[in-house]
């Protein structure tokens, strides 16, 4: 009886080791950790489970993933900007990873697509650049004479959120910019192409959620949203403050049609946000001391 025991010890032992080898994620260009969350529902946008994702966890290269989208809404590839380098990674979850430098070191906030046939990166300081998406081959660097910088075409602040549409339209989000009140509200700016084909702001609003339903891990509690997507089933702008760990969805006159709190346990630091063509949204957390991820959340009917 005590062997029998001490090899049912063994056996369980061996049981445990494989499971957490299994669950040791790859650096850099190798195969991204897929792990699937289970757990109580929770309040979330109709359609969505916020408590049951599937996380891909990413390389060490991607530590700082700030933002993500997809070049028609194909979630075959997954493209990505981290905060430092000047690079764009592409990636297919639970596949490879190549990248393409596009410029310097700087704090990179944001990427997106425009009119399906450009790239557009948002620096923090409000400066975009611009490529086209055939720029540059893999581990190359895009042609300079490609890229298009417009140094702090938005107005002074510290910009987070990028969104750009197939029609040529591009909506860019301040994280913090002094002329608001940061208690409830930020502006936005929409930019599009002129007669000569350059980029300028076309419009300027502001986006309100109500103040005293946020939170934050601060004393002073403050509106900072970090990234923002457009549904293409519904129509509504997705919002995510990583600050305040929420998500916030809106309605085509961005008006608030609901808030829902998001776990610090799941989202260690939200900051890129996007859907795929069939509504399943993405959302992407830098790793801090640990390993980045991107969470997908299936659209359901």
């Amino acid at each position: 009886m005590r062997w029998f025991t001490i090899r049912m010890l063994l056996s369980v032992t061996a049981i445990v080791l494989s499971s957490l080898a299994g669950c040791t994620g790859k650096e850099g260009g190798g195969k991204p950790k897929v792990e699937k969350a289970l757990a109580a529902a929770v309040p979330s946008p109709p359609g969505y489970d916020l408590a049951n994702p599937v996380k891909y966890v990413l390389g060490e290269s991607l530590r700082e993933i700030s933002g993500i989208t997809f070049l028609r809404g194909n979630p075959d590839t997954v493209y990505a900007i981290e905060d430092e380098t000047g690079k764009l990674y592409s990636f297919h979850l639970g596949g490879g990873l190549h990248t393409r430098r596009f410029d310097g070191h700087g704090d990179y906030e944001d990427v997106t697509v425009l009119g399906d046939k450009e790239f557009v990166v948002l620096r923090s300081d409000g400066s975009l650049f611009v490529f086209p998406i055939g720029a540059a081959g893999e581990g190359g660097a895009a042609n300079k004479k490609l890229v298009r910088a417009y140094l702090h075409i938005l107005p002074a602040g510290e910009y987070e959120g990028l969104f750009g549409d197939a029609a040529g339209k591009l909506v860019a989000m301040c994280k913090n910019c002094a002329i608001d009140d940061q208690s409830k509200e930020v502006s936005a700016y929409v930019l599009g192409y002129d007669a000569n084909h350059t980029l300028a702001i076309r419009d300027h609003f502001k986006i309100v959620v109500p103040g005293e339903k946020l939170t934050s891990i601060h004393k002073h509690i403050k509106f900072h949203p970090s990234c923002l997507a457009r549904n293409p089933l519904t129509g509504e702008w997705f919002l995510v403050s990583s600050v305040n760990k929420v998500l916030i969805v809106l309605d085509d006159r961005w008006q608030v049609r609901g808030m829902y709190g998001l776990d610090p346990g799941l989202f260690k630091q939200p900051e890129g946000l996007a859907f795929d063509r069939q509504g399943n949204m993405y959302i992407s957390n830098e790793g801090g001391e640990g390993r980045a991820n991107v969470l997908l959340f299936r659209f359901k009917k």
